[in-house]
């Protein structure tokens, strides 16, 4: 139902607000087959409530072969069998609501299935005809390609068709990009967006917010820019093209149309300056921050990965957004080290990000600890693994269902014997049952985190500021509200700043803080 008349603070409850993304695929299975869906979701939504989250992100749960496990749609307006229909949509949202949960979706924007009805069309129809103007068709260079561009999962960016013309995908080749300067393109989306809205959604996800527009010409990219990780010096044409932004304008309009909703982008830039433009007052709400992500287990570098997008928000205006992990790339008890010490860092990294101005975002998993899982082989199915040639692993290890209880998988996950991604027995240990009954889990860890976050005052205000601290460390303060929060990332135990201790990453030495712990004082 469409929204009308409100207003008021609850008109920016994202400000603030913890959002929980639910990779659908691997959160809850109802019906036995395996894999997730939303009634696995809905069956669940006493324990988010529980946990205390804000707001739940949704991956793709839209009609599509699955070729990259729904971010290749092939209808944006319906709900695949494998995850339910339309009914247990409502059902969802309508519950969550209940619970006090909002419900965001994810919107791919960039690219479609090959097998969406365009896309066949495309195929049938002449070279330069209007079916292919929908997508990003280009004749090549005799035999080559129209320009060098590579695939973000590996391989040139392009395929031939059998009249000898190319479409361009920047990401799996039954992925084909769309040509965001044809009409029907945007009236489609439009179409979208309203058929999610008026179904009572409160947001979307934007995926490759910063990849819908194509520069004039296609001119090559620099090589070297495909395996920058992090700020890149190398030029780049596939992405961060100044025409996105009439695009993100357009999805403002719709959004404004329906008070309380929001836009969040993926947006892979790193430049604060570029990262600003995406938050001006009629783009996005908010614009996911993945210097985190980027950023080793170093108290400096974490440093300069929280002042500098501090900063961009600032200067746009808009909420600052933080996230430690998601489907895209290793969980942080792997990346910071694995085992006993991945996890301790990993929960101290929590308390950083949790004690910052803004918004955060939460994996499904990451409450409970949850490392990376080394697959076999014969396991794997990310198109990274296939069109890499098998020297990409893929994201499929941090993909892995969750834990629910027991002490054998699928662990409450699921009534099957095979789940769509083996579970290790080893996470016999770390199920949502017995982290619950554990008062030192991480999850009574983030339980405690986000309920301090939600109702003590020294979570207020807007900006920080920084003291002096050791090498290796660092501590700042909440201006407005007074929170503290000390990281020490270094081999040597480091006297707390003054004040009383509300929440620990793990147990501190008589006034002091041990190496890779956190601490929450006012």
């Amino acid at each position: 139902m469409r929204r009308t008349g409100e207003t008021g603070p609850e008109s920016d409850w994202w400000r603030g607000a913890v959002f929980y993304q639910v990779y659908v695929r691997s959160f809850a299975d109802s019906d036995g087959d395996g894999v997730g869906d939303l009634e696995g979701i809905r069956a669940r939504l006493g324990y988010l409530e529980l946990l205390g989250v804000d707001a739940l992100w949704l991956t793709p749960f839209f009609r599509s072969p699955m070729a990259d496990h729904g971010y290749d749609v092939a209808d944006p307006r319906d709900v695949d069998p494998l995850f339910g229909d339309l009914e247990a949509f409502d059902r969802l949202v309508a519950d969550a609501h209940q619970h006090g949960i909002r419900v965001t979706v994810d919107l791919v924007p960039n690219h479609t299935s090959d097998q969406h009805r365009w896309f066949a069309d495309a195929l049938r129809g002449a070279p330069h005809g209007p079916e292919r103007d929908r997508y990003v068709f280009r004749d090549g260079t005799g035999e080559a390609p129209p320009n060098n561009w590579v695939s973000v999962f590996g391989g040139p960016a392009w395929t031939r068709v059998p009249d000898g013309q190319w479409y361009l995908h920047l990401f799996d080749s039954t992925q084909p990009d769309l040509n965001w300067d044809n009409g029907e393109v945007r009236e489609d989306l439009e179409h979208t967006l309203r058929f999610w809205l008026d179904r009572g959604v409160d947001g979307f996800r934007i995926d490759v917010a910063h990849g819908m527009a194509k520069p004039d010409g296609l001119p090559d990219m620099d090589p070297r820019a495909a395996t920058a990780i992090g700020p890149s010096p190398y030029y780049d044409p596939r992405f961060d093209d100044d025409g996105v932004h009439d695009i993100h304008r357009m999805i403002r309009k719709v959004l404004d149309g329906y008070p309380n909703t929001m836009a969040v982008g993926e947006i892979w830039v790193t430049d604060n300056d570029r990262l600003a433009r995406y938050l001006r007052p009629d783009e996005l709400h908010l614009g996911f921050n993945f210097r985190l992500v980027l950023t080793g287990y170093d108290a400096a570098q974490v440093r300069t990965a929280i002042e500098e997008p501090l900063a961009a928000a600032a200067a746009a205006g808009a909420p600052p957004t933080w996230t430690l992990s998601n489907h895209d790339v290793w969980r942080e008890v792997s990346r910071y080290g694995g085992g006993e010490l991945g996890t301790r860092r990993a929960r101290a990294m929590a308390l950083v990000e949790l004690a910052l101005p803004g918004v955060v975002y939460v994996y499904n998993g990451e409450e409970l600890g949850l490392p990376n899982v080394d697959l076999p082989d014969w396991a794997l199915q990310d198109p990274r693994w296939r069109r890499s040639g098998g020297t990409d692993r893929g994201r499929d290890l941090c993909r892995v269902p969750l834990p629910w209880e027991g002490s054998d998988p699928p662990f409450g996950f699921s009534t099957a014997e095979r789940t769509w991604l083996p579970m290790p027995a080893e996470w016999s240990a770390l199920t949502v049952e017995r982290q619950l009954e554990d008062a030192d889990s991480t999850l009574s860890l983030y339980r405690q985190a986000l309920e301090l976050r939600k109702t003590h005052e020294a979570f207020a205000g807007e900006a920080l500021e920084w003291y002096g601290a050791p090498e290796g460390c660092f501590a700042y303060r909440r201006k407005g509200g007074g929170l503290i929060c000390a990281l020490n990332t270094s081999e040597a135990a480091v006297p707390l700043p003054p004040g009383e201790v509300l929440l620990s990453s793990g147990p501190l030495e008589e006034g002091h803080l041990p190496p890779n712990t956190a601490a929450w004082l006012v």
